[in-house]
């Protein structure tokens, strides 16, 4: 199974989230160009190399008409979207809309609600619909959990207009990134969230933030040494939403490793992590073992012709057995002739031994039952640079078997005048 591993023991902001996942992608390229071309007023992404504790990485850059949001010490807002306070160094994460016509003043700065921020979102055309979704579910949750935090209703929160703009940017872009990455799992690290207080517009307030524990209600976190604000709301409500479960990095075949780097230096390393790779099928929380019995039926042919038995095998396939062969053998009075084999499940031997007797010549049977070890199967779904494509899987054992769908690779050769070999190379680097 194609699984995300988030590791957190620096917390999480939504900037930091975004760059590690960058990491990650293969058209890095073509996500800055789509971000960038989204229409968000004066915002513009810029990926830069940083270095944490001698760990290199990715620190994404989000400016708003050239200047990017820093300040240290305090947080903005009322009823705001907190961001890294001056300990931690990181950005200062807030809603925003797109133009003032959206916004109303209050105590000397200017306000968006969560009504606007959905607004603006939906605008957001060039993302895909699932992106936009997901954005404005991760919006809704900040909100709630803010609207608890204050014992007011949701409708009157307000999102706070300073850096605004950068934050709905790490926001759609961490939820673009996850959209092109596609796993099908994700896990996530318990959350450091960082000790002491800061300060914000309300005054000096405990870490983590009452939005903050809000949003992490049910998930395992902890605090520390380091001082200050590690987790924001954004970085909670972000990782709340996309992950699947909470815990341990599990047994998995990493593909991949992200880094997204914070602002500050401290005596650890200021940075997340994800890692990209394959973990065992599950079933009902339980790992699949991969074993169990099948049921082996065999009998000897002479008599029928190549026609013949070919048809018989399909329509023994079409009974329900799970594979039909025939292996060439040298039967009694040196005569040429055929082994069949039938494969199928305990329950189903009834069913195919009447198909066996009804659509050969044979007049007998032997069955067996037989241990299977075997590699769970799966599917997966890329986005090729010619369109989607469909690729078979097999994973346990610490194995994994990857193969793309034949009739895929075969239209998109055809439909591209290209080989058979370049399609389906063209399959399996778009799942990387």
């Amino acid at each position: 199974m194609k699984t995300l591993y988030i590791e957190c023991n620096m917390g999480a902001a939504g900037d930091m989230l975004m760059s590690a996942l960058y990491e990650l992608l293969e058209d890095k390229e073509g996500f800055l160009k789509v971000m960038n071309g989204l229409g968000l007023p004066g915002v513009r992404l810029e990926a830069q190399r940083g270095m944490t504790c001698g760990i290199s990485g990715t620190h994404m850059a989000v400016t708003v008409n050239g200047e990017e949001e820093h300040e240290p010490g305090e947080r903005n807002g009322h009823h705001h979207e907190h961001g890294h306070d001056g300990e931690h160094g990181h950005h200062h994460e807030h809603g925003h809309d797109e133009g003032h016509e959206h916004y109303h003043h209050h105590g000397g700065h200017f306000h968006a609600s969560p009504g606007h921020i959905a607004e603006m979102i939906d605008r957001l055309s060039d993302l895909p619909a699932e992106v936009r979704e997901n954005a404005r579910s991760v919006y809704d949750r900040i909100a709630q959990a803010e609207a608890k935090a204050h014992g007011c209703p949701v409708g009157d929160v307000h999102f706070h207009e300073v850096g605004a703009l950068d934050a709905v940017a790490d926001v759609t872009g961490v939820c673009y990134a996850m959209h092109l990455i596609g796993a099908q799992k994700v896990v996530v690290s318990p959350i450091h969230v960082g000790s002491g207080t800061v300060r914000c517009a309300h005054g000096i307030m405990p870490v983590p933030a009452p939005a903050t524990a809000n949003l992490l209600y049910g998930v395992p976190f902890y605090g520390g040494g380091v001082k200050g604000e590690l987790c924001t709301p954004t970085g909670a409500a972000l990782l709340t939403h996309f992950a699947d479960e909470f815990g341990n990095m599990p047994v998995m075949t990493v593909r991949g490793v992200g880094v997204g780097i914070g602002t500050k230096q401290f005596e650890q390393a200021n940075c997340v992590r994800v890692f990209l790779g394959e973990t065992a099928e599950e079933q009902n929380g339980q790992k699949e073992k991969a074993n169990g019995t099948i049921t082996e039926l065999i009998c000897n042919i002479d008599d029928m012709t190549p026609e013949g038995l070919a048809y018989a095998c399909r329509r023994i396939l079409e009974e329900g057995a799970l594979d039909v062969y025939t292996v060439a053998g040298t039967m009694k009075k040196g005569r040429p002739g055929h082994v069949l084999t039938v494969l199928c499940r305990p329950e189903d031997e009834e069913k195919a031994v009447r198909a066996v007797l009804k659509e050969t010549t044979t007049n007998g049977v032997r069955s067996r039952s037989c241990d299977k070890y075997y590699l769970v199967p799966g599917a997966e779904k890329v986005q090729t640079r010619w369109g989607e494509a469909r690729i078979k899987t097999a994973a346990g054992y610490g194995v994994l078997h990857v193969k793309p769908e034949y009739e895929d690779v075969a239209a998109l050769a055809r439909a591209n005048d290209v080989s058979y070999q370049e399609a389906a190379e063209e399959i399996l680097k778009s799942r990387m």
